[in-house]
């Protein structure tokens, strides 16, 4: 427990999922001889069968909060909840660009990264090529840690702050006193009330990060 190196999955999230709506889960660990599918319905397991030999897990849900209005008439409008949505893939997609992470909307594609370990190129499939192109690129260490990313120019700009990215051991995570801090690196050279594009990725001992408050 206290050298966690994995992203893992809580069992218990699963279990909340299936209570709420309906769940295809395909899954095959690349040693059993078969793969396994299961299909959950009004919260019970109605079908299980063999699945293509496929290493990973899947899990399509369907129908959020159909058996309970009361949760459901909390959810904002379509394109508020996609924005919430695009938002953490992009989170997802900055931390582990080794991942491929396709996100679509009825039909159209809204990104596709290609999983070949390229931060920067996930950089471009997200913020565009121009503004990749003019990020800079950097990396120190410390006894303790390494941090290494990419900032953008001062003429680059946003309106808030929500385009700092920070990575902790391959883990998005909020951090508001990380966020002054690179505000302050900043300094005079940005113009007020307005804010950089920057990915940092922080690696360090997984025992200096407590499990409990991450993320």
């Amino acid at each position: 427990l206290f050298r966690i190196n994995s992203l893992g999955f809580r069992g218990e999230a699963l279990a909340s999922i299936k209570a709420v709506a309906n769940v295809n889960l395909w899954t095959w660990d690349g040693e059993e001889p078969q793969g396994t599918f299961l299909k959950v319905e009004e919260g019970k397991i109605v079908e299980v069968e063999d699945a293509p030999l496929r290493r990973g897990t899947r899990i399509e849900v369907m129908d959020l909060f159909y058996n309970t209005p009361a949760r459901y008439k909390y959810l904002k409008s379509i394109a508020t909840e996609l924005s919430h949505i695009t938002d953490i893939i992009h989170r997802l997609a900055l931390a582990r660009p080794d991942v491929a992470f396709t996100l679509s909307h009825n039909g159209r594609q809204l990104l596709a990264t290609a999983g070949n370990g390229d931060q920067l190129a996930v950089l471009a499939n997200i913020y565009g090529h121009q503004v990749a192109r003019n990020m800079i690129p950097f990396q120190g260490e410390h006894i303790d840690f390494s941090v290494s990313g990419f900032l953008s120019r001062p003429e680059i700009t946003r309106s808030n702050r929500q385009f700092m990215t920070v990575i902790i051991n391959g883990r998005y995570v909020r951090h508001h006193p990380l966020h002054q801090t690179i505000l302050r690196a900043y300094r005079t050279l940005l113009p007020v009330n307005r804010y950089p594009l920057v990915l940092l990725n922080i690696k360090l001992d997984p025992r200096l990060v407590d499990v409990n408050v991450h993320p």
